[in-house]
């Protein structure tokens, strides 16, 4: 009756490899809404198993068949996940890759969008004084991977980098001021364009929709965020879904310095 508790070294490797991926997985959508539906499917899963163990056939063809049919349910269900999952992964592959002459020049579309010491400098001290006057902003810095379904949802602006054009798109009364900027290739690219949102629940409350922008398309995108808070003033930076808070402009100037590089 006990004889599926005689493990050889393959069935613990094989336990080890699934506890690691439940672990990588739980880790991956930990705040998120999804991670109640994840731990009802383990609990699923564990149960399934313990009755194919002690032999209950008709409960372990009914979990089967129910795990079998909601396969494609749940792709489905946690699509924003496996997006961020599968572009993350992406992302990290490409910055080894991108490294190499060979594939650099198959792949051109993997060169970074630079942003040069001027573009830089004007981009900073636009977010100073934007900071100073409580002005909100939200820029949005294209890195390798493309910002056009992004930008197709704004107005196309494609100017030189400039602090008073930058203060007077998020200017209060301008037509232009809600919504993100992006800036590619030491221009700004478009004004008013619409970020994804993210779906994590962790953040604090004083987090409004400008913040929760950037850390949603930082989490789908190797782009780089910058926000400036219209009620407390404050600068953030967003990368990678991590928001850093600015408390001087020098500290933005080293982000976005290591960003150009």
């Amino acid at each position: 009756m006990l004889e599926f508790l005689h493990f050889s070294w393959v069935d613990i490797l094989d336990i080890l490899m699934v506890a690691l991926i439940i672990y990588l997985a739980f880790r991956w959508i930990r705040g998120s809404t999804a991670i109640n539906i994840f731990v009802a499917i383990i609990l699923v899963l564990v149960i399934r198993v313990i009755a194919e163990a002690v032999g209950m056939k008709m409960i372990s063809s009914l979990l089967g068949t129910l795990i079998d049919m909601g396969a494609v349910a749940l792709v489905i269900i946690f699509q924003p996940e496996v997006r961020r999952f599968l572009g993350t992964l992406g992302r990290k592959a490409g910055g080894s890759l991108e490294k190499t002459a060979f594939l650099q020049k198959m792949f051109p579309s993997w060169r970074r969008r630079r942003v040069d010491a001027r573009a830089l400098q004007e981009i900073t001290e636009a977010c100073r004084e934007m900071s100073a006057q409580k002005q909100g902003a939200l820029i949005v810095i294209q890195q390798k991977n493309s910002l056009e379904d992004i930008i197709a949802t704004g107005d196309v602006v494609d100017a030189e980098i400039g602090r008073r054009l930058i203060m007077n798109i998020f200017f209060k009364n301008s037509p232009l001021h809600d919504g993100a900027m992006i800036i590619s290739d030491n221009r700004i690219v478009a004004a008013r364009c619409t970020l994804p949102i993210t779906e994590r629940t962790d953040l604090p409350a004083r987090f409004g929709m400008r913040h929760k922008a950037a850390i949603g398309i930082s989490e789908q995108s190797d782009a780089d965020v910058i926000v400036v808070s219209e009620e407390t003033g404050g600068i953030s930076f967003v990368r990678s879904g991590q928001l850093t808070p600015i408390d001087t402009i020098n500290t933005l100037n080293l982000l976005l310095g290591k960003t150009s590089e």
